[in-house]
């Protein structure tokens, strides 16, 4: 199960300097493994990033999920929330998280 956490778009200054002429928004969910319930009745969370381009003609929509990450929920809020306000891709999305969890987040 997923549960939508929040979106944003990028600003039009830095697609600009990109030669981008049209908007990108990105929108994180909070992912729900209860199919996967560890040995303290806890599910495991995970991520999905949707990148949406808004292009003149058309949608392009790209996904990615990181299934397994915190048993967690707290923390899992706080890492979605360091993507939604750092604006993570899904290029970047697993070295942020790594650069997280080694940190102790």
């Amino acid at each position: 199960m997923k549960t939508f956490f929040g979106g944003t778009f990028l600003e039009k200054e830095k697609l600009e300097e990109e030669g981008i002429d049209h908007p990108i928004k990105f929108e994180y969910y909070k992912q729900i493994n209860e199919d996967e319930i560890n040995s303290e009745g806890k599910a495991k969370y995970g991520i999905q990033i949707v990148k949406t381009e808004y292009l003149p003609d058309d949608l392009k929509v790209e996904t990615k999920c990181i299934k397994y990450i915190t048993n967690d929920e707290v923390e899992e809020d706080r890492i979605l929330n360091i993507f939604k306000e750092s604006k993570v891709t899904i290029i970047n999305s697993e070295e942020v998280l790594s650069d997280l969890l080694k940190r102790n987040f």
